[in-house]
């Protein structure tokens, strides 16, 4: 059970990320109306706030489970 709430953690680490990266490639800077409507709107830094920040905080702690699971098998050998 524990694997798989790991796998599904993951994946939604996964989906966070990636989800903040293409929000920078769809959102036109230069013209408000392409991000007016979207979570965070009408302003462009809310809504970078919404989109890139969980992808911020999902990628900070995917990376810190990985130095810690990579520290304890290094310790181990």
């Amino acid at each position: 059970m524990r694997r798989v709430l790991a796998v599904l953690a993951w994946l939604v680490g996964v989906y966070f990320v990636v989800r903040g990266v293409v929000e920078l490639f769809v959102v036109d800077f230069g013209d408000p109306a392409s991000y007016r409507n979207d979570w965070g709107g009408p302003s462009l830094a809310g809504v970078l706030a919404v989109h890139c920040g969980p992808a911020l905080i999902a990628a900070t702690i995917m990376a810190m489970v990985l130095v810690r699971r990579r520290r304890s098998r290094v310790g181990t050998r």
